[in-house]
C-alpha cells in the first residue's frame, strides 16, 4: 500500500485519481480549497482550505501531515482561463501563472521532508505548455503557466534525483471537466491513462514528459 497525496482533489482528474487509488487500497490524502461529498468515503482522507498559491495555507498542510511519509505527491491542482490577442486579462494571467507554474514549485520544496529514497512526484501539466507542439497560438496565459511549471519539473528532477526521488510532467489529454467545458476524452479514461503511466515510471526516466496514451512529449 501507497500513500499517495493528491492537490486539487475535490473535483474532476484529481477526485477521480483519489477514488482509483483508494479502490486499489492505496492511503489518499486529498488537499482541495474546498471538499466536496465525493471524497466523504473510506480510504480517503480530506485535508481542505489549502490553496497552493500560499505559503501560509501550504505551511499549514505541512503541519498537518506531522512528517509523514509520502511515496506520490500528485501537483494536479490548475486552472484555465482564456487569454487571446485583444482580449489579454493581465490578473487572469498572473493567476495562471501563480496556480499552475509555482503552485506545484511551492508545495513539492514545501513537503521535501516527507519525501524520501523511492518517493516520486507527478506534475500534471499540459501539451499546451509544449513549444515544439504550439501550432495553434493563443491561450497565453495558459500555454505559458504550463510551459514554466514544465521547466520547474525539470529543475525538480535533477535537484532531487541525488534523494532518489523521481520526478515527472504528464499531460492527461483534453479532458471533459468543468474546467474545459465538459469537452474532450472521459475523466476515467484519462486517469486510467495517468495511473498506469505513473505505475510505470521509475527514476530512470526522472524529468521526462508524458502524454496518458504512453508516448514521450516534445519540450
Amino acid at each position: 500500500m501507497a500513500t499517495i497525496l493528491i492537490t486539487g482533489a475535490n473535483r474532476g482528474i484529481g477526485l477521480e485519481m483519489a477514488r482509483r487509488y483508494s479502490a486499489r487500497g492505496d492511503e489518499v490524502i486529498a488537499v482541495c480549497r474546498k471538499s466536496s461529498k465525493e471524497l466523504d468515503v473510506p480510504g480517503i482522507r480530506t485535508i481542505e482550505g489549502i490553496d497552493v498559491t500560499s505559503t501560509e495555507s501550504v505551511t499549514r498542510l505541512v503541519q498537518e501531515l506531522q512528517g509523514k511519509i509520502i511515496d506520490c505527491l500528485v501537483n494536479n491542482a490548475g486552472i484555465l482561463d482564456r487569454n487571446n490577442l485583444g482580449s489579454l486579462d493581465w490578473e487572469s494571467m498572473e493567476r495562471q501563472y501563480r496556480v499552475n507554474a509555482l503552485g506545484p514549485l511551492l508545495v513539492t520544496d514545501a513537503l521535501r521532508s516527507n519525501l524520501t529514497q523511492g518517493s516520486r512526484v507527478f506534475i500534471i501539466t499540459s501539451r499546451m505548455g509544449s513549444i515544439d507542439d504550439n501550432t495553434s497560438g493563443g491561450s497565453y496565459g495558459y500555454r505559458m503557466s504550463k510551459a514554466a511549471v514544465n521547466m520547474a519539473g525539470k529543475s525538480l528532477s535533477v535537484d532531487l534525483e541525488k534523494a532518489g526521488i523521481a520526478v515527472f510532467l504528464l499531460h492527461p489529454g483534453w479532458v471533459s471537466t468543468e474546467m474545459t467545458g465538459h469537452t474532450g476524452i472521459s475523466v476515467q479514461d484519462s486517469v486510467g491513462g495517468l495511473i498506469e503511466r505513473m505505475d510505470a515510471l521509475d527514476i530512470s526516466q526522472t524529468g521526462t514528459f508524458w502524454h496518458q496514451e504512453g508516448y514521450e512529449l516534445p519540450w
